[in-house]
């Protein structure tokens, strides 16, 4: 199977130019599916291992990402899985602030999930 037949999670060119600004600010980064607290169910970018995952998570996909040197970790809780195992994350970006947790908050836009089914 192909990468694009095997991908839980893509990015769109915007997700993509935005990983890498904020790459360049904060190091390496992770993301979190957040399962409705705070935000609803946006993606929530930190720095790599502030946000603590556990066995209640899984571990979707690491995201190689065009000019950031280490991949994005994207994890989901193991019972949001469970509703979403059958589609492929894509990480968007629209503008509008989302949740002051999320590194990208102070930038004007926020991180949107959209899925199609696999």
């Amino acid at each position: 199977m192909s990468q694009e037949e095997t991908a839980r999670v893509e990015v769109t060119p915007a997700a993509a130019d935005l990983i890498r600004r904020l790459r360049a600010d904060h190091g390496p980064l992770m993301f979190h599916q957040s399962g409705g607290c705070c935000d609803g169910s946006a993606p929530m970018c930190y720095p790599d291992g502030e946000f603590r995952t556990g066995n209640s998570d899984v571990l979707l996909q690491s995201l190689e990402v065009e000019g950031v040197t280490e991949p994005v970790p994207f994890w989901m809780s193991v019972s949001q899985y469970e509703a979403w195992r059958h589609t492929r994350l894509i990480v968007d970006v629209v503008e509008g602030r989302g949740s002051g947790f999320s590194l990208e908050a102070p930038e004007g836009v926020r991180f949107l999930i959209r899925s199609r089914l696999v």
